[in-house]
Parts: C-alpha cells; sequence; structure tokens
C-alpha cells in the first residue's frame, strides 16, 4: 500500500473519531508565510519531503498562484498527525492573505472551528490581519498565534535577543487587542493568546522550525540557542531539533476545540433555527448518527464531474446515493460522490460524518451558503463579507460565436467566485463582470482564457456607484398605465442605526418572517413606531414599509409592489447604478377591484415613477466607494507618499512613528486608485509597503456629481441630461 492509500484508511478510521479531529484554517496578511507554514504541516504527515516544505508551496496549484506567488483561492487538505502515541485527523484550509480575495477568507472561516493566525514578525500585525481575525471572531472561531520569519530579524534586521523579545511582546499585544474587540463576549478573555500557556509559537516556516514556551520545556531549546544556530547560519540543524509542525500542531491539538466542544457555541451564531428542535440539538452535539445537516462554503467546476460543493458537516452524515434537500433553492438532489481533499486532489470515499469537511458531487443547483438537509430545515445563516464588489469591467467574447460559450463560462465564474457579480444584459449584448479589486478581476480574466479555454476582450475598470438622498420627499403619486390603480409613496434617507445594522447582517431579509420582532428592533434603533408596524422588504440596504390603512386588496397586490420597489432599487434614476441607503414608504393607495386591471404591467411601472420622481425631490446624489489605504515608508520619504495620496483625492487620516518608518494611514475613493502601485513605487524608490481595504461609500464631492452622473449615463448609452421629477410624473 503507498504512502497516500495509506493515509486515506487512517483518515476514514478517525473521521467518526471527533475528540480527535481539528478544523483549522490558516490565516494572515498577504506574504506572511501561511502557505509556507501548510507545506510543513504536509512534510510532518509524510505527504512531502521534508526538504521541500516551504518552497514547494504545495497548496498553491492553480498555474496563476504558482506566477503570482500568492494564495488566491482557499485550498484544502485533510492529514493525519501522530502526537504523543495518538492520531489526530486535521482538516486545514490554506486562505489568501490577498485583500481582494477576502470573501474565500469568509467562507473558509464557516467550515472551521480554530485558526493558527500567521503574523510577520518583520513587518508585524498588519490591516489585513484585523481582517482575516474580525473574519474568525465573528463566525467564533478560535484564534492562536504564529510568528513567523524569528530567522529574519535576527539575520537581515540584526536585532539584539533583546529587541527581539520586545517586538514579540508588540505583536502579541496588537493581536489580544483586536481579540478584546472583536471576540464575543465570552471569549474576550479566554481566547487571549499567551506564550506562557502556550498559545503562541516563534519560528521560521520557510526554514521548517518553531517553538513555543512548552516546547522549551521539552526539548530544552531556548531563545538563546535559537539566536546562534540563526546567527550561524545553522537553520537545519533546528529544524531537526525543533520541527515546526512538531511545535504548531501541539499548540492546535492542546488549545484548539474539536467540533463537539466548538458546535456547542458555535451553532446559536450561525443558526437561527429552533435550538431544542431534534436537529438543533443534534447540532449542538455534533451527533453523526442525527439528520444530516451541512452548509457549503464553496462551489468549484470540474470539467468531468460538474460543481464540486465543499462545507462542514454540522450533524448526521453525507454518502454516495442519498436524496437531500436545498433549503434556499429548494429543491431535491442526489448526491453522486462524497470526498476529501488532498490539495489539488479529491479522493473518493464511502461516507462522512459530522465534524468534518466533505467534497460533495451531484449538487447542481447548490452555491455556497446554501444548507443542504434530510428533512429540509432553517438554512444556516448568511455569511458576512466585509466588502463588496466595487470595480466593474465589461468582457466579451473576440469570437461572436463563442458567445453562448461565454454565458455559460460566466455563469459557472458568478457560482465559483460569490464575491464576483454576473451582469449579463440580453438587450444590450453587454456582459458585466463586478469584483473587489484590479487583481481580483485580472484574475478571472486569467482562469477564463487558460482553464475554461476562451479567448475574451475586456473594457479598462470602471468604479460601481450607488444612488441615494440628503432629505425625505414629498408624497408622490403613481397611476397605473390604465389609470385604475394609485400609489402614494414618500422616499428619505434610512436612518444611520438601522442602516449600520443591515450592513453588519444584524438585520437580514430573514427577519421579515417575524414581522413583530423586527419592528421591535427597528423602535430601538430609533424608527418612529407607526411607521414600522409592517415592514414589507429588506434590499440592497434600503427599506420598503407598508404605512397604509385598510385598503382592500392591497395584500393581493403586495408582492408586485415589493418587485417593483426593487427594481427601482436596482437601477436610480441619476444614472442607473444601484440604489442604497433608502426608506420607501407607501403611505397609500387605490387599488381597482378587479384583479384582472391590477397586473405587473399596471402595478410594476406605478410603483416605479414615483419612487424616482420623490428620489429627485429629495436630493438625489451619487455615492462612490472609498478603500483606506495603510502605507509604512522611510520618514525621509513621508512628503513623496503624502502628495501622492492628495493628488488622488485622499485624505490623510493618520500618521504613527515606529523606528525610522512612518505608517500613514489614509482614505482614498477606488476611482482615483488605478495605477496607484507604479506610481508610489516610484515616488518612494520602492522603498513603501502598502496595503488597502475596502471603506464603504460616501457622498460625492458636490463639483463632481454632474460630471460623474454624466461621465456613466453616457457609457451606459443613456441621454446624458439625467431626467426631472416632472418626467415620472403622469399629467
Amino acid at each position: 500500500m503507498g504512502r497516500r492509500e495509506e493515509m486515506v484508511e487512517r483518515i476514514k478510521k478517525l473521521m467518526t473519531d471527533i475528540e480527535h479531529i481539528r478544523n483549522i484554517g490558516i490565516v494572515a496578511h498577504i506574504d506572511h508565510g501561511k502557505t509556507t507554514m501548510t507545506d510543513n504541516l504536509i512534510a510532518g504527515a509524510g505527504m512531502m519531503s521534508e526538504e521541500l516544505a516551504g518552497k514547494q508551496l504545495v497548496m498553491d496549484f492553480h498555474e496563476d498562484e504558482q506566477e503570482r506567488g500568492i494564495t488566491i483561492n482557499a485550498a484544502n487538505i485533510s492529514l493525519v498527525h501522530n502526537y504523543d502515541g495518538q492520531d489526530f485527523l486535521v482538516n486545514i484550509i490554506d486562505t489568501p492573505g490577498h485583500v481582494d480575495f477576502s470573501g474565500d477568507v469568509t467562507r473558509a472561516m464557516r467550515a472551521v472551528d480554530g485558526a493558527v493566525v500567521v503574523v510577520c514578525a518583520v513587518e508585524g500585525v498588519m490591516p489585513q490581519t484585523e481582517t482575516v481575525l474580525r473574519q474568525a471572531l465573528k463566525e467564533r472561531v478560535k484564534p492562536v498565534l504564529f510568528i513567523n520569519k524569528v530567522d529574519r530579524l535576527i539575520n537581515e534586521l540584526q536585532v539584539t535577543p533583546e529587541d527581539m523579545q520586545k517586538r514579540f511582546v508588540k505583536v502579541i499585544t496588537r493581536v489580544n487587542k483586536i481579540i478584546s474587540k472583536l471576540a464575543p463576549q465570552e471569549f474576550k478573555e479566554s481566547w487571549q493568546v499567551n506564550p506562557e500557556k502556550g498559545t503562541v509559537c516563534f519560528g521560521s516556516a520557510y526554514n521548517n522550525w518553531a517553538i513555543s514556551v512548552p516546547f522549551m520545556k521539552k526539548t530544552n531549546i531556548t531563545f538563546k540557542d535559537i539566536y546562534e544556530h540563526c546567527k550561524n547560519n545553522d537553520q537545519k540543524t533546528l529544524a531537526k531539533k525543533i520541527p515546526l509542525h512538531e511545535a504548531v500542531l501541539e499548540m492546535v491539538f492542546h488549545h484548539l476545540p474539536n467540533p463537539k466542544e466548538a458546535q456547542k457555541y458555535r451553532i446559536s451564531t450561525i443558526w437561527r433555527g429552533d435550538p431544542e428542535s431534534e436537529i438543533g440539538k443534534a447540532m449542538r452535539e455534533c451527533r453523526q448518527d442525527g439528520p444530516l445537516a451541512m452548509m457549503i462554503t464553496d462551489i468549484t467546476i470540474d470539467p468531468h464531474a460538474g460543481p464540486i460543493a465543499t462545507g462542514r458537516i454540522f450533524a448526521g452524515y453525507i454518502q454516495k446515493g442519498m436524496k437531500v434537500k436545498l433549503s434556499n433553492a429548494a429543491v431535491e438532489n442526489t448526491v453522486q460522490q462524497v470526498g476529501i481533499y488532498m490539495g489539488a486532489e479529491r479522493i473518493n470515499v464511502e461516507k462522512i460524518t459530522a465534524g468534518n469537511i466533505a467534497a460533495v458531487t451531484g449538487l447542481r443547483d447548490a452555491y455556497a451558503g446554501e444548507t443542504i438537509s434530510t428533512e429540509g430545515i432553517e438554512s444556516f445563516e448568511a455569511m458576512k463579507h466585509f466588502s463588496e464588489p466595487v470595480i466593474t469591467k465589461s468582457i466579451e467574447a473576440k469570437n461572436t460565436a463563442d458567445l453562448p460559450k461565454l454565458i455559460e463560462v460566466l455563469r459557472q465564474v458568478a457560482k465559483e467566485d460569490p464575491m464576483i457579480r454576473v451582469e449579463i444584459n440580453e438587450e444590450t449584448g453587454e456582459h458585466l463582470i463586478s469584483g473587489m479589486g484590479e487583481l481580483h478581476l485580472e484574475v478571472i480574466e486569467d482562469r477564463i482564457r487558460r482553464e475554461k479555454k476562451l479567448d475574451v476582450e475586456t473594457s479598462p475598470p470602471i468604479v460601481v456607484y450607488r444612488e441615494t438622498v440628503t432629505q425625505k420627499s414629498p408624497v408622490m403619486e403613481g397611476k397605473s398605465p390604465n389609470r385604475h390603480n394609485r400609489f402614494y409613496i414618500e422616499v428619505s434617507p434610512l436612518e444611520d442605526n438601522v442602516y449600520k445594522a443591515i450592513e453588519d447582517g444584524k438585520i437580514t431579509e430573514k427577519d421579515l418572517k417575524n414581522p413583530k420582532e423586527l419592528s421591535k428592533k427597528l423602535v430601538e434603533l430609533g424608527m418612529d413606531k407607526e411607521e414600522v408596524k409592517k415592514p414589507w422588504a429588506i434590499y440592497n440596504k434600503n427599506l420598503l414599509l407598508d404605512c397604509t390603512k385598510g385598503i382592500v386588496h392591497l395584500n393581493e397586490t403586495k408582492e408586485l409592489i415589493i418587485q417593483g420597489f426593487k427594481e427601482a432599487m436596482d437601477k436610480g434614476p441619476l444614472a442607473n447604478e444601484k440604489c442604497t441607503k433608502l426608506k420607501v414608504k407607501l403611505v397609500d393607495a387605490k387599488l381597482h377591484e378587479d384583479a384582472i386591471h391590477r397586473g405587473p404591467s399596471q402595478v410594476l411601472p406605478a410603483i416605479r415613477k414615483p419612487i424616482y420622481a420623490a428620489m429627485l425631490k429629495a436630493g438625489a446624489i451619487l455615492l462612490e466607494p472609498k478603500q483606506n489605504v495603510f502605507i509604512n515608508v522611510p520618514q525621509e520619504l513621508m512628503g513623496a507618499v503624502t502628495k501622492e495620496m492628495q493628488s488622488r483625492r485622499g485624505q490623510i487620516l493618520s500618521m504613527e512613528q515606529e523606528d525610522e518608518q512612518i505608517i500613514i494611514k489614509a482614505k482614498a475613493p477606488i476611482a482615483e486608485m488605478f495605477g496607484f502601485s507604479g506610481d508610489i513605487r516610484s515616488a518612494t524608490g520602492g522603498k513603501a509597503i502598502w496595503s488597502t481595504e475596502y471603506a464603504g461609500y460616501e457622498k460625492l464631492p458636490n463639483e463632481l456629481q454632474q460630471k460623474i452622473i454624466k461621465q456613466i449615463r453616457e457609457r451606459k448609452g443613456l441621454k446624458p441630461e439625467p431626467p426631472k421629477y416632472t418626467d415620472f410624473m403622469e399629467p
């Protein structure tokens, strides 16, 4: 039996031994060494040569990942490690560190119970470190810390042993500050990382060694020894005496929870069904004989097997031939195969039980975020992403004959990556693809050409804006084309607290199922008790309220009114961009008694038009997407950086000095940030380290409103001048 077959047999045996399973995610800022560290864990399990660990980057198996030298997709692997004579099954997800791929991190965090947070000893805690930690803590995933690249502190920065300790303390303090700010209340204290307790490891993933305080006691190796070995260029001895996988896995096995422990406190956050129901209890106890409950966190399209759904099983088991229900799509599918991941390979097994991560084929209608069960259960909570697609390109096939293939490929791409939005406009024949940033879209284009074998052309990137209002509108009347129905609508800005609650996922469309509870929440957030009695729709962070009294036939028309509201929110009056932060109130209506006169062709325009007229009366404006920009630069180059930021309408928010470096935090419009990496490189002679994070939408300056509206309208083939409110009023 070969090494791989033997590993698969050991994995199968351990799948049902919940106490000895660990589901972990490796998370960090870009280039801090996640994939290099994962290599070590793979080598430690005997699945690759130890010499190559840290150099081969096994989990970056896509061609573009190897070329760019970064992780683009979260990759899974299951391994068995023996610790103190006991076998443990470790399901690992290696996640991307680049901000454009942070959606992958969010989805991976739903599948795991613990996270190894990797921080580079030289760069310290970076913005994306905070973002990935926030994503983990929001999903109640317990963190431990690995401080990587310690050898570089000694050899390149020539720090003294005292300075080295100071740097470690600084990193640990920063990480703990984030944990105490963002961890769930009951874990703010107990999840703090602490070297004495063994929840912090130090090492060099590239050179295959690591140490923790308990591991020092075990091996009698001290920081002084490590310092000497690094100084004498003898890290090979360290790799033999204190192999990275042993130190890190000891930390994982002792301090990260098994699925049974974790599900006790995780289920109430990620699933809102009845905790006392059979399925509720089965999930809390991680019962492997209970009814199936699985959540899909990732979809990839295999050219031979079709969609492969990867996800975490929280209760029951899944096996070949089983009929399963998809909660959101409300359909039934038959499972064709179930398997586990060994990096790039998928190995089929008979059955996979609760507490494990499974790869399932045969679920044609599934997408990331879908709930799979045998009995049809309440869906899992939607995963809350911290940013949204803000950059768009139009994409077309070079050969007209490839048009049907392009549409098929774009649908696949949208399924594989929930952070990509695809808009296929049948009328204009234009296809739009939106992503998190320039790199995100570049990677998707590359993959369409390479993996989907399709030659495409794209436009230069364009930024996505939003439309909103600045004040309350008067009540506007909308008449149906047949003049038999009238709707009276008022629009105003949505209260900040409510908008924030929707943005943070504290209020979702699911809450509409229980209007009384939702009304109570809205009143607590500062809305008027009278207006929130009948909340009808939450869409794109906009709210539709029914404020009418005693209108006959209104309920029969409700679905069409909601549809009209959604259509208006998808394309605002100024520039056909999506609307956000609006409160739309239906205050009165007059309806024809005969349903035949209240069809879609009558109701939809009679809802859209008064919403548009009301928005234009309420001071409609454009909002632009912004990003925070963090730049580390030597002090003497500070002027060059601030000048560069100011030329891009950036505001400098803060400057802090750290040793010889200045850390500048700024905020800038995404529209002005194209080409920034080349410009900042030449302005600082390549000495600036910088990163960005999404910072939401803010008002576009007044002096730019008309210019940008005109540009967008012309690009979309609309009349250059935006409409007036009278254009939407019936005479």
